[in-house]
């Protein structure tokens, strides 16, 4: 009887904050109940319905429309045994994606937007083609201070090293994943860091490119510079080569933790999108460390980032905090998408001041200006 309590109790993730998040336990206890039973049977929740997705069970049944279709009707179409698909449709009604009327199954709110919704399909193919491998090493990373879960696809010492050489698919999915939320910021960004003419703007973990060449085509007479890995430059090089803008980028190949390894001088703008969360606490601040060494009194440093403290969906707060264990399965094993509290310490720690915050921009995102102190 408890699944029958399961929808309306994962409709609480979507309700809007009104104050401070998490900030009080007011869930009843029916939906209490019928949550906890979603974390015990968690990883079974997952692989249904990833195979629903995976097998076009959900599409097909959604192509029936009002008509629906029976379990019967639904194995004759998919690479599966009538019983797989039964016990998978049937497993649909309670994890929420699908309901039934008599034998017919249709497809339920839930479902459409797993299929549909376009932040929903990139967290799901995140989650299937990048995390899901390494998901059952999150003790063993965070007892050993690394990505364990990251030799599901390869022997790097972190994400980033190893990134470049991802297979194509799971390449795919963590770029989606990573632009999806960096790209929409972009429209609102850029007037923002060009009200003040910079002739020369940085671009600290430039990863593909994608916001140097929107810098490029915003103002025809910026240069721009990329500081990341080498892999990661040589995709970067690639396709500004590719869009015509080789002589107005300059690449600084490097690990940035490095200690013999400075910044260039010279940027009017220094630009860091989503960055900084993927280091620890302490090199964080030795990053920042490096911008403050470079900056001039009038030079502008902005953080693009995602603190879930500052959302205001408890949704959005709650797939942040998720992504968290990404970055300890998978990425390097130490950092997170942080609390802005804990963050500014780290910004007061370098020598900066916030000068200016900017909430809500994008889907979920933050942007700091800073100054030297």
């Amino acid at each position: 009887m408890l699944f029958l309590h399961l929808r309306p109790s994962m409709q609480q993730t979507e309700q809007k904050n009104s104050g401070t998040l998490f900030d009080r336990d007011d869930i009843k206890v029916i939906d209490a109940l019928d949550r906890a039973q979603l974390i015990a049977f968690a990883p079974y929740v997952w692989e249904a319905s990833r195979l629903l997705v995976d097998q076009g069970i959900l599409k097909l049944v959604e192509e029936s429309r009002q008509e629906g279709m029976t379990i019967r009707e639904v194995a004759g179409q998919v690479d599966m045994s009538y019983y797989g698909v039964r016990i998978l449709m049937e497993a649909g009604l309670g994890i929420g994606l699908l309901y039934r009327k008599e034998d017919r199954y249709f497809l339920a709110k839930t479902g459409h937007i797993l299929l549909n919704n376009e932040m929903t399909r990139v967290n799901f193919e995140f989650m299937r083609d990048v995390c899901a491998g390494g998901a059952g090493a999150l003790e063993a990373s965070i007892r050993n201070s690394g990505p364990e879960g990251l030799k599901s696809i390869g022997e790097w010492p972190t994400i980033y090293q190893g990134l470049s050489q991802f297979p194509p698919r799971a390449l795919e999915s963590w770029l989606n994943f990573d632009h999806f939320y960096s790209d929409i910021v972009f429209p609102v960004a850029l007037p923002v860091i060009f009200e003040s003419r910079p002739a020369r703007v940085l671009d600290i973990g430039g990863n593909t490119g994608k916001w140097t060449l929107k810098c490029l085509e915003y103002d025809p007479d910026v240069e721009m510079g990329i500081v990341d890995l080498p892999g990661q430059i040589g995709m970067a090089r690639e396709n500004i080569n590719k869009a015509g803008f080789e002589g107005r980028v300059q690449y600084y190949p490097q690990d940035i933790l490095k200690e013999e390894n400075l910044l260039p001088e010279g940027y009017d703008v220094i630009w860091m999108s989503q960055f900084l969360d993927c280091f620890s606490d302490a090199e964080i601040i030795t990053i920042l460390k490096k911008c403050h060494e470079v900056a001039g009194e009038h030079t502008r440093i902005f953080i693009n980032e995602t603190f879930w403290d500052r959302q205001r969906f408890a949704t959005s707060a709650f797939t942040l905090q998720m992504t968290s264990l990404y970055f300890t399965t998978m990425a390097n094993g130490n950092s997170q998408m942080y609390d802005s509290r804990v963050f500014s310490d780290f910004i007061e720690q370098a020598g900066f001041e916030v000068v200016h915050t900017r909430d809500g921009v994008g889907l979920s995102h933050t942007i700091l200006e800073l100054k030297k102190k």
